[in-house]
């Protein structure tokens, strides 16, 4: 059976076909009657860090509104090969990454990766998005959504473009559509 191009990841999922390089780092929330603590990056995670291959430089986290999509009808692309390292801290976010690299075995795939606070202390992850893939953010829920980032370069505007989806069709034909993943993840949300 043929998986529908909409289809969002969350850890309860097995066998998602995951583009070639993400990485999903499952991270431990450790709890007490205190509250919580949770490590997000260290230097002996070799998946997602290496002092030489996949430095990080700075780190920073940015608040969007519930319902909001990082741009609205365009992909993020960093053209110098910046990778992104994003954690959820507060609410929900479903990120899309869109592979479009020539020589990756992976190319034209989409993955939708549901993080954030209603996967549970279970189910927080890191989610590294490869060099010179197209992605993008949309927060869902009722929150306001926190992320932090650790990208592997200082900001430069000039990594900081931003191409419009119908310029990169889908697999179907279909122009990429952040209404369609606020369906999917409508149709998550009354079978959980």
């Amino acid at each position: 059976m043929k998986r529908p191009l909409y289809n969002i990841f969350t850890t309860k999922e097995k066998g998602y076909p995951v583009i070639h390089d993400v990485v999903i780092r499952k991270l431990v929330v450790n709890a007490d009657p205190r509250g919580t603590l949770t490590e997000i990056l260290k230097t002996t995670w070799e998946d997602i860090y290496n002092a030489k291959t996949l430095p990080f430089t700075q780190v920073y986290y940015s608040a969007t509104k519930s319902g909001t999509a990082r741009d609205v009808d365009r992909w993020h692309f960093h053209p110098g090969g910046q990778v992104d390292r994003y954690a959820v801290i507060f609410g929900d976010v479903v990120f899309a990454i869109y592979d479009v690299r020539e020589n990756s075995p992976s190319k034209d795939r989409l993955n939708l990766f549901l993080v954030g606070e209603s996967q549970g202390l279970l189910g927080q992850y890191e989610l590294l998005v490869p060099a010179h893939t197209l992605h993008g953010f949309l927060v869902v829920g009722q929150k306001e959504a926190t992320l932090l980032n650790f990208p592997s370069r200082l900001y430069d505007p000039k990594e900081e473009v931003r191409l419009p989806f119908e310029n990169f069709p889908l697999p179907d034909g279909s122009t990429f559509s952040w209404d369609k993943v606020r369906r999917a993840y409508e149709r998550y949300v009354k079978k959980a």
